[in-house]
């Protein structure tokens, strides 16, 4: 992404200047990940510290920003920032000395990133956009008219510990100008002069935004006057062949037998194969330390969406540190083919652990998936969704210990964000275990990997059954609604009522009845909650069978005993 500006700023009538403003661009892959940020803020003259809290929210946030997860997507980022700012605004104004009362500032602020525009806004600072010689306002005043002369700040930072801030996007496309300005300078020019004063000096925005400026004085604005201008001169849009050619830098690896050494790392043995990677323990020969090496399977050379998943697989595992989450480490050496080194994990997988274990007790299920839990919730705090939690992604280590493994489904927010040319499947994972709305190839969520946590905790406490039984090919569109959950006691009795309906709350068809947050997940797990105690209503002879039809045979043979006594007698 490449854009021009020009920002000017001006005390104006004012005796100093409560104005801020700034522009920030991401630096080496954080232009990226994160792109590029600009913010304006009009400190409020009635607060005595206004041009205090205005030039801390725009460095706040221009700093703070790039400072968070790149995992995480523009909206959570800026959300996180702007409350710690508002937070900050808010305790520095309400404390016990008078003279630090007051912190109180407008906030108007967007981010260009891949081909879209984010914007945030609070107060009645304004962002503009123009295309195609259009001006179009984005941002919507917070501003109470009491009278036509008097009005008040209906929102602002600072001003109460809870903060409401607008969010919206749109597309950017190439030539549009963005203008950023504080309210002593859009209330004192019509879009007309807006306009004719931005499009006759774009060579020098610069001096566009001190025209605008000194326009607005010129017609009697009597307060500070602040602006920036911002025009999208180049998007970061790439053709197919350029990221192919990207993505296949490293050629994948010739066949590894036993002894080799590839890039100081001697193959001891194959672990794992399958027809989408392999999986071999190394030795890394500068520290003698046992490492496992994946490698790409050689059937997906030619498939960039095979590679990209491949790539971002090692991304997100570096960014992960986690005791229940596989740790993926960075080469130390350079690297001259397409592999992936991880911590050597010796023990069983999950799958097998259940069936060396068909009738686990249970607090071993609530100790095993506890553990996994907390794994996936650091997957969830960086804004990323697994979308493969299955027993075969489940390694149970030394002494118990679980780790998750296989970020080849790995779904992250700030990724999903970047358009790219390379097709990108939603339908990912393992049907029995991914959610309807997985399957369905629709948008997850965070209740999207609880399902799937969900599925192996009854799994597990039922002796291998699922709460649907077994789900139809994926390739067919499946009907949730017409699925039933069949109840965990039908085949372990030691389920309590209360266990049942949390489990059937985990694994509901709507994502908007199941939990969304792990913590809750948890407690549930331990803890009654008789809001949820799952009450049967299937009919007897579903519910019961052996009972039922015992109890029919009695019946008829009361019958047959007593039509029998009543022909003898």
């Amino acid at each position: 992404m490449q854009i021009s500006i020009g920002s000017f700023s001006d005390k104006g009538r004012k005796s100093a200047n409560q104005d801020s403003q700034g522009v920030r661009l991401g630096e080496g892959s954080l232009l990226q990940t994160k792109g590029i940020a600009a913010a304006i803020a009009d400190g409020v003259s009635s607060s005595e510290h206004g041009a205090e809290a205005s030039s801390a929210c725009v460095l706040g946030f221009l700093t703070d920003y790039f400072s968070t997860p790149e995992t995480w997507s523009v909206k959570k980022s800026v959300e996180q920032v702007c409350t710690a700012l508002n937070g900050w605004l808010y305790r520095q104004g309400d404390s016990i000395t008078a003279a630090h009362r007051g912190r109180v500032t407008t906030l108007s602020a967007v981010v260009f990133k891949s081909t879209t525009a984010h914007i945030f806004h609070i107060g009645d600072s304004r962002i503009y956009r123009i295309r195609h010689g259009d001006l179009e306002q984005l941002t919507v005043d917070h501003r109470t008219w009491v009278s036509a002369e008097k009005s008040y700040l209906s929102r602002a930072m600072g001003v109460d510990t809870h903060l409401q801030i607008d969010y919206s996007r749109v597309t950017l496309e190439t030539g549009d100008i963005y203008l950023l300005s504080t309210d002593g300078v859009h209330d004192y020019l019509t879009d007309k002069e807006v306009i004719s004063i931005i499009l006759s000096s774009q060579k020098d925005l610069a001096k566009a935004a001190e025209l605008l400026a000194r326009k607005a004085m010129s017609h009697d604005s009597p307060d500070n006057v602040s602006c920036q201008i911002l025009r999208i001169d180049e998007l970061p849009a790439r053709d197919a062949d350029e990221v192919f050619s990207q993505l296949t830098e490293l050629p994948f690896p010739p066949d590894l037998n036993e002894g080799l050494i590839l890039d100081g790392y001697k193959i001891v043995r194959e672990l794992h194969t399958s027809s989408r990677s392999q999986l071999y323990l190394v030795i890394d020969s500068d520290t003698g330390l046992q490492l496992a090496l994946k490698t790409p399977s050689v059937n997906y050379e030619d498939d960039p969406a095979y590679i990209e998943r491949f790539t971002m697989e090692e991304w997100v595992g570096r960014r992960i540190n986690n005791p229940h989450v596989l740790k993926v480490y960075e080469p130390t050496r350079r690297r001259r083919f397409l592999y992936h080194i991880a911590e050597y994990l010796q023990g069983p997988t999950l799958r097998q652990w259940m069936i060396d274990n068909p009738s686990p007790d249970i607090e071993a299920v609530r100790a095993i998936i506890e553990q996994v839990a907390n794994g996936l919730q650091a997957f969830h705090r960086l804004e990323m969704l697994h979308q493969d939690i299955k027993p075969e992604n489940i390694i149970v280590g030394n002494r118990g210990a679980l780790k998750i493994v296989d970020f080849g489904s790995v779904k992250v927010a700030g990724i999903a964000e970047i358009d790219s040319p390379v097709y990108r499947s939603n339908l990912l994972g393992t049907k029995n275990y991914s959610s309807p709305e997985n399957l369905a190839e629709k948008v997850g969520s965070n209740a999207s990997d609880i399902y799937s946590l969900g599925v192996i905790t009854y799994e597990m406490l039922s002796g291998g059954h699922l709460p649907y039984g077994e789900i139809p090919s994926t390739k067919s569109r499946i009907d949730f609604k017409k699925l039933s959950y069949i109840p965990c006691a039908d085949f372990n009795e030691n389920i309590p009522s209360w266990l049942d309906g949390m489990l059937k709350k985990s694994v509901s068809p709507d994502p908007s009845d199941r939990y969304y947050e792990l913590s809750e997940f948890l407690y549930d797990l331990r803890n009654p909650n008789k809001s949820l105690i799952f009450k049967d209503q299937r009919p007897l002879i579903e519910r019961r069978p052996v009972q039922f039809w015992q109890g029919v045979s009695g019946l008829l043979a009361i019958t047959l005993a007593a039509s029998l006594i009543f022909l003898l007698s």
